[in-house]
This record gives structure tokens, C-alpha cells and sequence, in this order.
């Protein structure tokens, strides 16, 4: 038998907990309480910048609360990544390609952040990746440029920036045995500008950065490392269709908020962005524009494609023998 003393307890510490079970819902219905930053890798112009600042704009009216947007370009993306790690607040939220920390442990000594900071909340849209040469480059395919680096071991140059996608690059070219050296920048239009000059024969890159070039004449789009074909260039086949499906990789391109930040308000953030998405077609159009496929997605979607993202860039690092630091 249970004492009248037993009892008091029992309600009282049900009393204690129920508000605990019941606030994860509460807080989702309820967020955002205040003003939502978006922290940024990238500078103001850039593709994940126009998007940030087209969703900022719709969802700021949606939430009823001012959105600000703070772009930290600078330290391959650790910049705005410790930003936003040190801020420990669910109304500051990173706003990043994936290409901006994949890499990270292959790269950099003593992070001063975990992957496990960085929380999936939605995909919103994948970047279009293409590879370029010049103009006067006497190939039409990436097949042929593979054959012509065959016949010129060692005579071609590829550019590309540190990251994830040079990390897969270089991987790719050690796995079939082609050896074209590789040119470091620091600048991507830099990258072009010496691609079109003919001082390097091969660029992978953003195809936004190329496309001043490209318009220009003076370089020519070959293939798109996304899985599919970008409808701002239906015409460039994709570089599974090239006949090199080891190169794929999309530029996932997301919202991310702290770990603490419960599943069902990442699940309903993710839900009010794919609702002003398909709302307002001006933001697919504007993202097209900057050289972006739309592709909204949820957390889970959204954690999968970079879990996918990081076993291709394990596979490529092993191959050169590059270990986690």
C-alpha cells in the first residue's frame, strides 16, 4: 500500500517534471522570441549570400521577427563557424555550404569546434560545381581532357581552393592515373582569370566564379560535378553522364543551428523554409540566377547528403593518404 506521504511525492514530482516533457513542443510553437541571426562563411554577393538574404526577407515576415544577417568570410569558414559555436544561442544560426567544414579535419590542427556542433536543420539549395578549360584547350569532353593529360604527363596545370571539392579532385585524378599538377589560389576569380589567360588548363570551381569568363568567351564549360543537370545550363552534361561518376559532388548549401536545438523546432524551421519556397517563386528564380539549384530538404534529408559528402571525401583522402589531423 501506498502512504498519503508516498502519494504527496508521487504528484509533486510529477508536477516537477510534466513542464520539462511539455517544453520542447511549447518552445518549437513558440520560437523565435527575439531577433534570428544568420552567420555567414561567405562575403556579401556570394550564392549562399543572395539566398540567405532572399529567405531572411520572406521569413522575417513569416516569424514576425527581424532576421540579421553578419557575413565572417575568412579562415577557410572557421570564422563564422567558432562565431556561431561560441554564441550557444538557438536564435543564431549558421547559414553555410557544406564545403565549408567537411574538409576541416583533413586540413586543420586542433579545431575549435566538433562536427557535433553543427546541427542539420535545412537544405536549401545545392550550388552548381563545374570544371572549365580555356578557350583554345583543343578538347570538347572531360574524357578528352583526361587523354590529352595522359599524352602530357605532368605538362598540365588544374586550379582549384583548398576544400572538400580539391580534396575529391585530387583523389579522382591519383585513382585513374593521371598526373596534372595542381595551382593553389587563395582568390577564385584570380583562378579564372589565369584559366582564360591559358596559364592553367583546368579549373573546377563554383560555375558562378567561371561565368564571367565563360561569357566572355574565353573558357568552356565541360562538365557539372552535381548529380544533375543544372537548368540555368540543360546543355552541360553532369560528369556521371562524363563518364566519371567518382567526381560527383553537389554544393550543399544549409541553415545549421547548436546541438541543444530540439528535432521538432530544426523540423518546423525546415518547414517554414520549403513553405516561402514554394510560396514565392522569385527565390527559385533568384537562385537559379546565382548559379543555385533549388532543393529544400529537412534535417534528416539534409544530414544525409553531407554524411554521404563525407564518405566520398574519406574515400578520396585515403587514396591520397591523407589522414584526420
Amino acid at each position: 500500500m501506498v502512504s498519503a506521504r508516498g502519494l504527496t511525492c508521487t504528484f509533486m514530482l510529477a508536477a516537477l517534471f510534466t513542464p520539462l516533457f511539455a517544453a520542447a513542443p511549447v518552445a518549437a510553437h513558440s520560437w523565435p522570441t527575439r531577433a534570428v541571426k544568420f552567420i555567414l562563411t561567405l562575403g556579401p554577393g556570394s550564392g549562399s549570400d543572395i539566398g540567405a538574404r532572399l529567405l531572411a526577407d520572406r521569413l522575417t515576415k513569416k516569424w514576425d521577427q527581424p532576421i540579421v544577417i553578419e557575413n565572417r568570410p575568412g579562415g577557410d569558414g572557421i570564422v563564422a563557424i567558432n562565431a556561431f559555436v561560441s554564441a550557444q544561442d538557438d536564435h543564431v544560426l549558421l547559414f553555410a555550404p557544406s564545403s565549408s567544414f567537411i574538409s576541416h579535419p583533413y586540413q586543420h590542427n586542433d579545431l575549435p569546434y566538433k562536427p557535433d556542433d553543427l546541427a542539420p536543420i535545412a537544405r536549401v539549395s545545392n550550388t552548381v560545381i563545374g570544371i572549365s578549360v580555356p578557350m583554345d584547350l583543343p578538347v570538347k569532353t572531360l574524357r578528352e581532357v583526361v587523354e590529352l593529360a595522359r599524352t602530357k604527363p605532368g605538362q598540365l596545370n588544374w586550379a582549384g581552393l583548398t576544400g572538400a571539392l580539391d580534396i575529391m579532385f585530387e583523389g579522382w585524378l591519383k585513382s585513374i592515373g593521371v598526373d596534372i599538377k595542381k595551382v593553389p589560389y587563395r582568390n577564385p576569380v584570380e583562378a579564372a582569370n589565369d584559366l582564360a589567360a591559358g596559364r592553367v588548363q583546368v579549373y573546377e570551381s563554383a560555375y558562378a566564379i567561371a561565368r564571367p569568363q565563360l561569357q566572355a568567351g574565353k573558357i568552356k564549360l565541360l562538365a557539372v560535378t552535381n548529380t544533375a543537370r543544372a537548368s540555368a545550363i540543360p546543355d552541360v552534361p553532369t560528369v556521371a553522364e562524363a563518364g566519371y561518376a567518382a567526381l560527383t559532388m553537389d554544393g550543399l548549401v544549409g541553415l545549421f543551428g547548436p546541438p541543444t536545438m530540439p528535432r521538432d523546432l530544426r523540423e518546423r524551421i525546415a518547414a517554414d523554409i520549403r513553405s516561402v519556397m514554394d510560396a514565392d517563386p522569385l527565390i527559385n528564380d533568384r537562385l537559379i540566377m546565382t548559379a543555385q539549384v533549388p532543393n529544400p530538404g529537412g534535417p534528416a534529408e539534409f544530414a544525409q547528403s553531407i554524411d554521404e559528402q563525407r564518405a566520398v571525401l574519406a574515400k578520396a583522402a585515403k587514396d591520397l593518404g591523407i589522414t584526420p589531423k
